[in-house]
C-alpha cells in the first residue's frame, strides 16, 4: 500500500523514486515486520494470557518439558500479523506470485489455528486429528499448485531447475502440480515437526527465508539470472519482500520465544511458515535447494519416519524419541545447547544452498 502511495507521488516528489528499488523495499519489509512484532508483541501474550491459551504437554515427553504447562501457544499469530502488514505495505500487490505465497501462507495459518484451539480447548495434544489436518492441507496445497500451473507464462516456471547443473532444465508438465504439492504440504509439516523446543524452528526458518530470498532476487532479475545460468522469471522478484518480511517477523518473534520461552508458536505458525517457504522454493523454481537449506527440518521429519517404521516392523526404536531434538534432549544435552546446535547446523546448510547460485 506505502509502496502504491509513493509510486503515485513520484511524479511531483522525483526522489520517492527510490521506493522501486526491490531491495530498499525488502529492508523496510524486515524492519517493518521487526516494528510490528515489538509493538504488538507484549499485547499479543497478555491476550493470549487472559484466554488462558496455554501450551499442553505430552507426558510420555521429556520431564524437563512439564514446566512449560500453560505457556502461552498460538503465538504463531504475531509472525502472520507481521508478514501481512510488511508484505502489504511495501510489495507490489498487482503480484500474482505475492498472492499465492500470502494466501497460502493464510490458508496453512487457518488449519493451524482450528488445530491449536481444539488442542487447547478438549486438552487433546491430538488436535484437529491426522486425517482432517491432511485433507484441508491437501486441499491448500493443490489450490496453490494448480493455479501457479494455470497461470504459467513461460515454461520456465513449471521446469525443475537442478543445482550444480548450468543448463539441465526438466520439464515438467502437469507433475510440476504433484511436486509444488509435494514441496508445500511437506514443508509445512517439517516445520511443524521441528517446533518442539524454544526458539528452535524460528531461526530455521529465517535462514531459508533469507536464502530463498536471495534467490528470487536473482532470478526475478533478467541480468543476474543470465549470468548465473539461472531462467529468467519476469516478477519472482517481488517475492523477495516476502522473504524479508518473513526474516523480519521471525527475528521479532523470536525475541518473545528465545528461552526460556513467553510464547510458542503453535501449529497456526509452524505450519503456516512452513507452507510459505514451500511456496516460496516453487515460485522461485528451486525445491531441490529447500530441500538442502531445510535440511534440519528434513532430518527431523526423517527421524520421526524411521523412528515409525522400525517400532513397526521390529518392536524397537532408533531414537530414545523422535523428533530428533528429543532424542538429544533425553541424552542429557541441556535444551539451549541443542537449540544452539542445530542453528549451526541450519547455517551450514544454508550456506551450501546459497553456493549452488555459483557453482554450476
Amino acid at each position: 500500500m506505502l509502496y502504491y502511495l509513493f509510486e503515485r507521488l513520484t511524479g511531483e516528489l522525483s526522489f520517492l523514486n527510490v521506493f522501486r528499488y526491490l531491495t530498499l523495499r525488502a529492508i523496510l519489509g524486515v524492519l517493518t515486520a521487526l516494528a510490528v512484532s515489538f509493538l504488538i508483541g507484549p499485547m499479543v501474550i497478555r491476550r493470549l494470557v487472559f484466554r488462558q491459551l496455554g501450551q499442553t504437554v505430552r507426558k510420555d515427553g521429556p520431564q524437563s518439558h512439564l514446566g512449560k504447562a500453560g505457556t502461552p501457544t498460538m503465538g504463531g499469530a504475531l509472525i502472520l500479523i507481521a508478514v501481512f502488514v510488511a508484505t502489504l505495505a511495501w510489495a507490489d500487490l498487482r503480484n500474482r506470485f505475492v498472492w499465492v505465497v500470502l494466501l497460502t501462507t493464510l490458508a496453512f495459518g487457518a488449519i493451524g489455528w482450528v488445530d491449536d484451539y481444539k488442542k487447547i480447548i478438549n486438552k487433546d495434544p491430538k488436535g484437529i486429528g491426522a486425517r482432517q489436518k491432511f485433507f484441508w492441507q491437501t486441499v491448500s496445497g493443490l489450490a496453490a499448485a494448480v493455479f501457479l500451473y494455470a497461470t504459467a507464462h513461460t515454461p520456465a516456471e513449471t521446469e525443475l531447475i537442478l543445482p550444480l547443473f548450468k543448463n539441465i532444465f526438466v520439464p515438467l508438465g502437469p507433475f510440476f502440480i504433484l511436486l509444488a504439492y509435494f514441496v508445500i504440504v511437506g514443508s509445512s509439516n517439517a516445520v511443524n515437526l521441528t517446533d518442539g523446543l524454544d526458539g528452535l524452528a524460528i531461526m530455521p526458518c529465517v535462514m531459508v527465508a533469507s536464502g530463498l530470498g536471495i534467490f528470487a532476487y536473482v532470478i526475478g532479475n533478467a541480468n543476474f539470472s543470465n549470468y548465473l545460468g539461472f531462467p529468467y522469471i519476469a516478477g519472482v522478484g517481488e517475492v523477495l519482500v516476502i522473504c524479508a518480511a518473513i526474516v523480519g517477523a521471525g527475528l521479532g518473534f523470536l525475541w518473545f520465544n528465545t528461552y526460556p520461552a513467553m510464547v510458542f508458536m503453535g501449529d497456526i505458525g509452524a505450519l503456516a511458515l512452513g507452507a510459505a517457504l514451500g511456496a516460496i522454493a516453487v515460485v522461485v523454481r528451486q525445491e531441490v535447494v529447500l530441500f538442502i537449506m531445510g535440511g534440519l527440518f528434513v532430518m527431523e521429519t526423517l527421524s520421526v519416519m524411521l523412528q515409525v517404521a522400525s517400532f513397526k516392523m521390529t518392536g524397537k526404536r532408533i531414537f530414545r524419541m523422535a523428533p530428533l531434538h528429543h532424542h538429544f534432549e533425553l541424552k542429557g544435552w541441556p535444551e539451549p545447547r541443542v537449540i544452539v546446535r542445530f542453528w549451526i547446523i541450519s547455517l551450514m546448510l544454508v550456506l551450501i544452498g546459497l553456493a549452488t547460485l555459483k557453482i554450476r
